[in-house]
């Protein structure tokens, strides 16, 4: 089969060189589509599912939210392992499926199962996936400079301003806000005002509820033009809080602020976030979709924020404190640089020991072909181009060449012995 394989080659010269151009052209094109990344995605393939249940103990999470759900979430198809932890007032579970299904397709499936879980567990207890990002995700954090804004103002203008704004960008799975407060009413009973007036705390919570509401009418026409009636209640200051009347006891209604004090604070921290010991800082993270190209995705967002700036206050500018752009583009830049040196290398070795101008050529031109050609195989596999892979093409080139050399030496001997007897039989005729 390789004797006719060759003989076909050199009957159809013309035929193999246009294949093997048409393949350095394909490869080409490879490349260029090929994802670029620092590091190999060596992740599991997994799916998180994340329960908030505030205010409970690590144990109580564990009974009746993290062990229902693990137990459940074991029998879907395809899953190798669930493990499941939990926290005061959070559950993590982690669906581990098979390395080769594929992930929305099991997100799919967790999501249809959680669907049927939900009513076991506690009343307002409900489990969502979490974002659709990998291990390695995390291709960019950000923090803001706002001098003269606090933490909260900071905070809000990062969750209802630029995340949203951020999460638009293709390839971007998930804006993780960090730091700062997280604005919010707070309403602190006075336990013994409440022994006073004869109140419990769940008519203080219900009182507040049913007037932070918004409802509708419905809808009249009068002299041809039509009205919609709608009620609006939503609070919106600390004094429309105070004033809420939680009940009436001898004509005299009784007030939020006769028992509880009222104020505007942040939402109760477990860290902060301190930035080269200079304070606090308010900022983000862009996790990466999976099977994103890393590189293009941190190009796209650096653009979004760009616009996103014309929109924030005076003074307030993004401040980047982890991007992954540039350790990819100095690892490709170090691996390009190490490719290069090493076929120039290999070519003045080659031309020296050959010391044959067509031999050499024969050889050497092997190694942009092929190169080029890998590409073909790290996009049908799904591999990046990172450190691992371009490393791994580096450490083949001497590889590669090594057939190129035995072939042109076989061939070299076999003509020199044909040669040699054709010089002979030449001599004996001439004799």
């Amino acid at each position: 089969m390789v004797h006719r394989l060759i003989s076909w080659s050199l009957r159809n010269r013309f035929i193999v060189l246009l294949l093997a151009a048409a393949l350095f052209v394909w490869g080409i094109f490879a490349v260029k589509k090929n994802p670029i990344d620092a590091i190999p995605d060596l992740s599991e393939n997994q799916v998180i599912v994340f329960t908030e249940w505030m205010g409970r103990s690590p144990q109580l999470m564990e009974d009746q939210v993290t062990y229902p759900l693990v137990t459940s979430l074991q029998g879907l198809p395809r899953v190798k392992y669930v493990r499941g932890s939990s926290m005061f007032g959070m559950s993590f579970i982690y669906v581990i499926f098979q390395d080769d299904a594929e992930i929305y397709w099991a997100r799919e499936r967790v999501l249809e199962k959680i669907s049927t879980i939900s009513r076991t567990l506690p009343a307002g207890v409900i489990p969502q996936l979490g974002p659709d990002g990998t291990g390695v995700g995390h291709i960019l954090w950000y923090t803001l400079k706002a001098p003269g804004m606090n933490l909260g103002e900071q905070r809000a203008l990062q969750d209802w301003y630029i995340r949203f704004a951020l999460q638009n960008v293709e390839g971007v799975s998930e804006i993780a806000s960090f730091g700062g407060f997280q604005q919010q009413y707070q309403v602190v009973v006075n336990p013994n005002k409440l022994l006073y007036y004869r109140l419990s705390v769940p008519e203080v919570i219900n009182a507040v509820r049913s007037n932070n509401n918004e409802s509708g009418g419905r809808k009249f026409e009068m002299s041809g033009i039509g009205y919609i009636i709608k009620t609006s209640g939503y609070l919106q200051s600390v004094k429309e809080i105070e004033n809420i009347p939680i009940k009436n006891q001898g004509s005299v209604p009784i007030r939020v602020a006769d028992v509880a004090t009222v104020q505007m604070t942040g939402e109760t921290r477990n860290g902060i976030f301190d930035q080269d010991g200079t304070g606090e800082r308010v900022g983000g993270i862009v996790v990466m979709r999976y099977g994103e190209n890393a590189a293009a995705v941190i190009d796209k967002v650096k653009a979004k924020m760009k616009d996103v700036s014309k929109g924030l206050p005076d003074g307030v500018t993004f401040d980047i404190v982890y991007d992954r752009g540039e350790l990819i583009h100095e690892s490709i830049d170090s691996i390009k640089r190490t490719l290069i040196e090493e076929m120039i290398v290999v070519t003045l070795v080659v031309i020296v020991f050959m010391f044959h101008w067509r031999s050499a050529l024969s050889i050497v031109i092997q190694i942009p072909i092929t190169l080029a050609a890998s590409f073909l195989l790290l996009n049908a596999f799904g591999i990046s181009s990172n450190i691992m892979s371009l490393t791994g093409i580096a450490l083949a080139i001497g590889v590669i060449v090594d057939n190129g050399i035995i072939m042109s030496e076989n061939a070299y001997k076999h003509l020199s012995e044909r040669y040699a007897l054709w010089e002979r039989e030449k001599g004996k005729v001439q004799g």
